[in-house]
């Protein structure tokens, strides 16, 4: 950092320099010292700088007189492409009025590189031109100036071309291409090279551009410009139609290919062709355009004069017209048309919004592009109208996956440095009817323990709709086909609001074990759309059915039965067996017998699961010829239901019971045939029964899904026809317990029903009592075989 101080009465002035980027409250200098002010007599004397307009870069401190950066420097901003970048201050004392003028050079730092316009740059280059041929080419571009600006160009390796540098001045240095070599197309028609432009920095930054040289046959002279340079200075009001400048070419061939066309090049702007023209035949550029200072600072016109030939060759030169301005406006969007609402199941390419783009710069400055935010659906499409775009969809929407989007456009103009405009526009996706109604479960399972209160809820199904408002208002209602299957959802009522199904009848488990029925939820769409799910029900028991005392028989309302047995019969003779059934199911059918009151606790016992009553010991003169026993039978259930009977025993003397005996016995022969012909009827007809239940049962596995059996029994309504049995032997009797075949995880409990099968032993043929007892069922069936 330098200064220099040049002292003249009351004016004085000083000089620093200081570098750009640095940063805020960097000390500049020391404006007191170095004018011999008095420090303490600043502030007294209100010293200040004077301020245009703008805001200042600078801030002097009254109390010492230190001059510092009060916000950041960017030199390109403040000077653009000058080389001497320096911004005068004037500070003023008051009592008596004192003016020092300060001047702040702002130093260049090496901070950009040099950028090409273009990546690539394609030159048609005759095979007959000569070596030595210079070709222009594009000049890059680094907004630093001195050592930091372009200091050479660099041509990648090759032996038909050398790059040469023209300085023009003012940190201009064009490149041009030169030919070393005559070209051959016959032998390589097309050049690949890179061109590197460098900066003086350290390190030296660079930038690079592909130039591809198309070798063309025939013409071999180009037109040749009379001057180096063209350059014009107007002014911004100058009337449409003044001659510029006028170029001029000449052309050694003769005929068509001596003749010269002039035209602009192929990369001028189409903005600068709405202000200048040229004459084709003359090279006159004329004014064809309002020129405005606010929009443009200078024009850079690319002119290239050809000949007439076949395959004609082209000379490039440039016209620099000179204006001035810098790039202040930013591009503003206006929203023309907008739907704040879309429909989700609209196509794809809807448009949503229209808007349009204005930029009050021009040439490069005014040249906007436009973009949206990504992450939404939607995207720019150009109308026919230049910055006019539309706003559309470019996939499909979605409403209960983002019901609303927040889009963003971006404009953004093509200046050094560029402007940039954001604006959000919200689009809201409204509903469809595209959901069904979907069930939390499906299949559905309930399980109602029987004896339920008609009219009561039992259970209740829950759809849901990911619609919203009416599309996902959903209403219930059952499936009545009137099918024999579906005969029970007759007895059924769904409350269509809620889903609740009521059940208008009670439930008997021994009369119905399980039954399926299907509910149908439907939206309130239009159309509308539903969905089903099957309900499968299965019955729990209820301990509701006391037992049923089968022997001794019941009349007027209490079991009572008179047994005589001789005084003389050993410990252990059978009395007489007690015979009753539950007509529940599982524990709850399971039957227990016990005395609840004996005459004699030391004369009789009872079997607490078979109810056998045998003698504990031989009877004594001193019995009582008459006992009474009351036999208690109850089931298993948790809240036991029970049943009494009543026996009397009459000990008789051994005459007499022989005599009873013989009467009895010449009775139960002809009964014993009977019994033994039923018995072998019913048990052929429940083997038929049972093969034919297998098959069916195999069939109906067959044709249901793997799995739906895996989790429901075979069958929902199986009448119990098909039996399994199981044997076992409880004293000097054995019992066939017969029920239906469940499914896996199934418990069958011994005593189900209590149907009683009273069969004789084989092993024994003298002196045996044959019963038959058998009662049918819905669901199971037992067998007690006894001697």
């Amino acid at each position: 950092m330098e200064q220099r101080r040049c002292l003249t009465g009351a004016f004085a002035q000083i000089r620093y320099s200081i570098s750009e980027e640095v940063q805020d409250g960097t000390i500049v200098g020391n404006i007191a010292k170095d004018l011999g002010l008095d420090k303490s007599a600043l502030k007294g004397r209100g010293y200040r700088i004077v301020t245009g307009s703008t805001e200042s870069l600078f801030q002097v401190n009254q109390n010492d007189g230190i001059l510092y950066v009060k916000r950041r420097i960017d030199r390109e901003e403040v000077c653009e492409r000058s080389s001497a970048c320096t911004i005068n201050l004037k500070t003023v004392l008051e009592n008596p009025l004192e003016i020092h003028y300060v001047a702040v050079e702002i130093l260049d730092i090496n901070d950009h590189s040099p950028v090409f316009p273009e990546k690539e740059k394609r030159l048609e280059i005759s095979e007959s031109a000569l070596p030595g041929a210079r070709f222009q080419l594009q000049a890059a571009r680094d907004p630093d100036v001195g050592q930091f600006a372009i200091q050479q160009y660099k041509l990648s390796h090759n032996e038909y071309f050398r790059v040469e540098v023209k300085d023009r001045g003012k940190d201009q240095k064009i490149p041009f291409l030169v030919l070393q070599k005559q070209l051959d197309r016959e032998t390589n028609e097309k050049h690949k090279l890179r061109l590197t432009a460098v900066d003086g920095g350290k390190p030296a930054k660079s930038g690079d551009i592909e130039i591809t040289v198309d070798v063309l046959d025939i013409n071999d002279n180009s037109p040749v410009f009379t001057k180096e340079l063209y350059s014009a200075t107007l002014k911004e009001n100058i009337p449409t139609g003044t001659v510029v400048i006028q170029v001029n070419a000449t052309d050694l061939d003769q005929g068509a290919n001596g003749e010269i066309i002039y035209s602009f090049g192929n990369e001028v702007d189409p903005k600068i062709m709405e202000l200048f023209s040229i004459d084709a035949n003359t090279g006159e550029i004329h004014v064809t355009g309002k020129l405005d200072f606010e929009k443009s600072t200078s024009y850079e016109i690319d002119i290239q004069a050809s000949d007439k030939a076949q395959v004609p060759l082209k000379t490039g030169k440039s016209v620099v017209i000179t204006v001035a301005d810098v790039n202040d406006n930013a591009p503003e969007i206006e929203v023309t048309s907008f739907s704040s609402s879309i429909k989700e199941d609209s196509k794809i390419g809807t448009t949503v919004a229209l808007i349009s783009v204005t930029d009050l710069d021009s040439g490069i400055n005014g040249k906007v592009i436009c973009s949206i935010k990504q992450g939404v659906p939607f995207t720019l499409s150009p109308s026919l109208q230049e910055n006019m775009y539309a706003i559309v969809t470019i996939s499909q929407l979605d409403r209960e996956i983002t019901s609303q989007y927040d889009v963003t456009i971006i404009a953004k103009d093509s200046g050094e440095p560029p402007h940039l405009t954001e604006k959000t526009i919200s689009v809201v996706i409204s509903d469809v009817n595209d959901n069904s109604p979907e069930f939390s479960t499906s299949p559905y399972t309930f399980y109602i323990t029987e004896n339920n209160s008609p009219g009561a809820s039992v259970f209740a199904v829950k759809a849901s709709d990911r619609d919203e408002n009416d599309c996902a208002r959903v209403s219930y209602h059952i499936i009545r086909d009137g099918s024999e299957d579906n005969k029970i959802s007759s007895f059924l009522n769904i409350n269509s609001d809620n889903g609740e199904i009521l059940a208008l009848k009670s439930f008997d488990f021994e009369t119905l074990k399980t039954f399926q029925f299907q509910v149908v939820a439907s939206d309130s769409g239009t159309p509308s759309l539903s969905n089903n799910v099957t309900v499968n029900v299965f019955i729990l028991d209820q301990n509701d059915n006391a037992p049923v005392i089968l022997y001794p028989l019941s009349s007027n309302g209490s079991a009572q039965g008179v047994e005589e047995i001789p005084r003389n019969v050993n410990a252990g003779h059978l009395v007489t067996k007690v015979r009753a059934y539950d007509a529940d199911i599982g524990y709850n059918g399971w039957l227990l017998f016990s005395l609840q009151e004996v005459t004699d606790h030391s004369l009789f016992a009872l079997d607490r699961y078979t109810g056998q009553i045998r003698t504990l010991r031989s009877f004594t003169e001193t019995d009582e010829a008459e006992q009474k026993l009351i036999i208690l039978v109850k089931d298993n259930g948790n809240v036991s239901l029970s049943a009494t009977a009543t026996v009397t025993v009459k000990l008789v003397e051994p005459k007499e019971a022989f005599a009873a005996s013989d009467v009895k016995s010449a009775t139960k022969d002809n009964e014993d045939s009977n019994v033994i012909f039923y018995l072998m009827v019913t048990l052929g007809a429940v083997s038929v029964l049972f093969l034919v239940s297998i098959i069916v049962l195999i069939a109906m596995q067959c044709s249901k899904s793997t799995d739906y059996t895996s989790k429901y029994l075979p069958e929902t309504n199986y009448d119990g026809t098909l039996c399994h049995s199981i044997q076992y032997r409880s004293g000097e009797k054995r019992y066939m317990l017969v029920g239906p075949r469940m499914s896996i995880g199934s418990t069958i409990v011994p005593g189900s029903h209590a149907n009683t099968l009273v069969l004789p032993d084989r092993r024994r043929t003298s002196e045996v009592r044959h019963t038959l007892k058998y009662n049918v069922l819905p669901l199971s069936c037992t067998f007690h075989f006894n001697h």
